[in-house]
């Protein structure tokens, strides 16, 4: 039978027990201690630090500290992007255990060294309460499944071997890092599963995205779903055997009640040339409705056909529920990279909100064929910047806006979904979004999404295999990835300009936005993040420019709380940051010692509401790297 409604495990949001709050994403508490009335009296009530800065600095370098931590009962639980998973005590932030898998810190992982999270399982209402009984379980980057004793922190012995699971890909690696889990894994009645995150652009057939269900307490495998469909029409001409990925890298979402597992897919391998792989691709770029107890497939969107743009789906899917008419709607909505929210009615996939077939910008590279349209709901409009021209562009000083332009002349841009070329291709948003795995909070009474986005554009290159040598040979700032088996390399590079490194495209570079999830309108939007942090280098040494409100991309997610207020970090500036749902308005922000790539959470313990973020800085963003995990409160 299925259930309407807000049907979730913890559905009072109490306490924040899942990576996205509860099973459902939502990043919400119904915590109220903290209101706009108070909030610029919150301090700092107490530290902890990993000691990883100082232990293992050079691993430090070639990480992100995106972690969410969770709460149960009487233990806060994280892990560190080197998969050491820690307990603390909530109220005082002291350690009460530490448990280290002794991943290979020698070694290169495909997206950095990441953990985004935990996850919980509570075991059986009226099973033995004692060891393992309920578990601890993390993905790690060397592709292990471990599960622990909740209370203790020891390896669950009777899952797996010796407490873990290690999984095969598809296909042989280049190298172990080839393959990592970088997100929580996903609880849902006795299973766990998990995806993968794979890297890009290697080669075309890369490793495949298949998602696995392990039994919570033996580890045995219970299900798979490979998003990559070997005799499907959409990979024509048996491209299916020809292409990867299609992996599940950020956090999927679960409705138990409804036995619904909901999946964000990414793009096929590579990325940014589809000749191999003619067709829509389906599953690919898809929000993906599973039966969670046996992986059936329920119902599928595909976001972007046949993508040649890295517009993976990038953030956790969120389940809430809509009212309309009077009536109330069990809803999904998807952040994506392209600024758009997705809507659909999540028992049905019917969309809530019309979605349209738009034409767009069609390749002119031998051997491409792209889709002549891609989907684009009617509401909400989008979030972030769509395209450019150069009546977008901007310097800080004459001499950056010439350069800015001189540079775009050369470029092709024709809009959104402009396909890379050979000449170089402007990609607006650039691959990290739009939105990226920070994903939505929702406001439940006012049924409000909040949602950062980021303003930057790349430059996207193919390259003939016959030149890649010498483009090797002059390479300046840009990314090159060999997309091996195809006829391309290709070459992608922040649209920057050369004498202060700073974007071509005029401000805001970030913004924080709240769309009416009811009426599908925009509500308000705000320039999000400061310029502080974000200074040219000059001989490895950051020069300063002022705190100019010009916002800045983020990476990391919002909270909120029924207090009326959104806590954020993300920004590439090192603040945590109080808003007002309602308005916008910034009304307390907080340096933190570290960059906060990460999305905080909240609880009460003892009477008294805490604010928690991770602050360790992040490698691709360049910003203070650190090992802090920070608490605020009111005053006492």
């Amino acid at each position: 039978m299925l259930l309407m409604g807000n049907c979730f495990a913890d559905d009072d949001a109490s306490d924040w027990t899942h990576y996205g709050g509860n099973a459902a994403g939502e990043r919400y508490v119904v915590a109220d201690q903290i209101n706009p009335g108070n909030v610029r009296n919150l301090t700092l009530a107490w530290q902890y630090r990993t000691g990883d800065l100082a232990s293992k600095p050079e691993a430090v370098a070639r990480s992100a500290f995106e972690v969410t931590p969770i709460i149960i009962e009487d233990q806060l639980i994280f892990c560190t992007p080197f998969n050491e998973v820690i307990s603390l005590n909530p109220v005082t932030g002291a350690q009460q255990w530490r448990y280290d898998p002794g991943i290979d810190l020698q070694s290169e992982p495909a997206n950095k060294f990441i953990c985004r999270g935990v996850s919980y399982w509570p075991g059986q209402p009226d099973g033995d309460a004692g060891f393992c009984n309920d578990r601890i379980f993390m993905g790690t980057n060397d592709r292990r499944v471990i599960a622990l004793d909740r209370a203790s922190g020891e390896p669950c012995l009777e899952f797996g071997t010796d407490g873990m699971v290690h999984q095969t890909p598809s296909r042989s690696l280049a190298w172990e890092g080839e393959f990592q889990i970088t997100s929580a894994p996903t609880i849902v009645h006795d299973l766990v599963i998990v995806g993968s995150s794979i890297s890009d652009n290697r080669v075309s057939d890369a490793p495949r995205g298949i998602v696995r269900a392990f039994d919570a307490r033996t580890g045995a495998e219970r299900w798979t779903f490979d998003p990559i469909v070997a005799d499907d029409t959409e990979w024509a001409n048996g491209s299916a055997s020809r292409t990867g990925h299609t992996n599940v890298w950020a956090p999927m979402s679960v409705d138990a009640a409804n036995d619904l597992v909901f999946l964000p897919t990414s793009s096929p391998s590579p990325d940014f040339y589809g000749g191999l792989r003619p067709g829509n691709n389906r599953y690919a770029n898809s929000l993906v409705a599973l039966r969670a107890s046996t992986g059936e497939l329920v119902w599928h969107f595909q976001t972007i056909h046949h993508d040649v743009f890295d517009y993976d789906l990038p953030a956790q899917p969120t389940l809430t529920t809509l009212r309309r008419d009077g009536q109330e709607i069990p809803a999904v909505v998807q952040a994506t990279k392209t600024g758009l929210l997705f809507i659909f009615n999540r028992l049905t996939g019917e969309p809530l909100f019309e979605i349209e077939e738009r034409s767009v910008p069609q390749t002119d590279v031998p051997g491409e064929v792209t889709s002549p349209t891609q989907p684009v709901p009617v509401k909400p409009e989008p979030l972030t910047q769509w395209g450019m021209t150069e009546d977008d562009l901007w310097g800080l000083t004459p001499i950056d806006k010439r350069d800015c332009r001189q540079r775009f002349r050369a470029l092709r841009s024709d809009g959104i979904f402009t396909p890379p070329s050979l000449r170089g291709s402007v990609s607006v948003p650039f691959t990290g979004g739009g939105a990226n795995w920070g994903g939505i909070a929702v406001e439940r009474d006012l049924n409000i999404a909040i949602v950062n986005t980021s303003n930057l554009a790349h430059i996207i290159r193919l390259i003939p295999r016959k030149d890649v040598q010498q483009v090797i040979d002059n390479q300046g700032d840009e990314e090159l990835a060999a997309q091996g088996g195809t006829p391309y390399a290709v070459s992608r590079e922040l649209f920057l300009s050369s004498a202060l490194d700073l974007p071509c495209n005029k401000p805001p570079w970030g913004q924080i936005s709240a769309v009416d999830l009811n009426s599908g309108e925009i509500l308000w939007q705000s320039p999000f993040g400061t310029t502080r942090d974000l200074g040219p280098r000059l001989f490895g040494i950051r020069l300063p420019l002022p705190g100019l409100d010009f916002g800045t991309p983020s990476l990391g997610g919002p909270l909120v709380t029924a207090g009326g207020l959104i806590f954020i970090g993300a920004a590439l500036d090192n603040y945590l940051r109080a808003i007002d749902v309602r308005t916008g308005n910034e009304l307390w922000r907080q340096r933190l010692p570290a960059g906060p790539q990460a999305t905080p959470m909240s609880y009460v313990r003892n009477g008294r509401q805490y604010v928690v973020i991770a602050a360790g800085g992040h490698r691709d963003a360049d910003t203070t790297m650190g090992d802090y995990i920070l608490a605020f409160a009111l005053p006492r």
